[in-house]
């Protein structure tokens, strides 16, 4: 049998962290039900990560590295800003449905209040999503294509809070629609709203 590298057991630790957690929740999740996932002891799980605070912060920097890859690649495949805005928000809904515990990982109270640093790397993550779509935004309001009196800084919070609402409540709805579908539905709907509208004619 092939022993795995520390990083490979690592990665898998992770993992597993983030399928338990939407399992049975981040804030009532131990190191002892993820040792027992995973097929090892606690201090197998400590020997890789010393502290349940350091677990999570390897959660964390997993979401982080995938999420700005996953936005880089949507950002390099579209030319247009408006397709780049269409394809960051769908690529953010795809990650939650794909990672079902991340809404909950990132607005647990619990877990953040005891992790100073795995607050502020979610905070950074977010920001930093905010700022690509607002500079997006005023790419595509340059280019003409979106309302002049949209201020990117709103479009870009409404945009972001169309992502929340909607996790939060395929969440509630116990996921009983395809979050990516229902997703793209209403963020067609809502850049509708900010594209510039054809001048009607009146006719006679």
């Amino acid at each position: 049998m092939t022993r795995r590298t520390a990083e490979t057991r690592k990665a898998e630790i992770v993992a597993t962290t983030l399928r338990l957690a939407d399992e049975l929740g981040p804030d009532r999740l131990t190191t002892q039900a993820i040792a027992d996932a995973v097929g090892l002891t606690q201090p197998a799980i400590f020997r890789h990560f010393p502290t349940k605070q350091i677990l999570w912060q390897g959660v964390a920097k997993a979401i982080d590295e995938t999420m700005t890859e996953a936005w880089q690649a949507a950002l390099a495949g579209n030319p247009a800003p408006q397709d780049r805005l269409v394809a960051l928000i769908r690529i953010q809904l795809r990650h939650i449905e794909e990672n079902p515990a991340i809404p909950a990982i990132l607005h647990s109270r619990e877990l953040q209040a005891e992790n100073a640093d795995l607050r502020q790397r979610f905070e950074s993550l977010m920001m930093r999503f905010q700022a690509l779509l607002r500079a997006e935004l005023t790419r595509a309001r340059d280019d003409g294509v979106v309302r002049a009196d949209l201020l990117p800084e709103d479009g870009a919070i409404l945009l972001i809070s169309l992502v929340q609402g909607m996790a939060i409540r395929w969440s509630l709805g116990n996921r009983g629609f395809s979050l990516v579908t229902e997703g793209a539905r209403l963020l067609d709907a809502q850049m509708n709203l900010f594209r510039v509208q054809p001048e009607r004619t009146d006719e006679t």
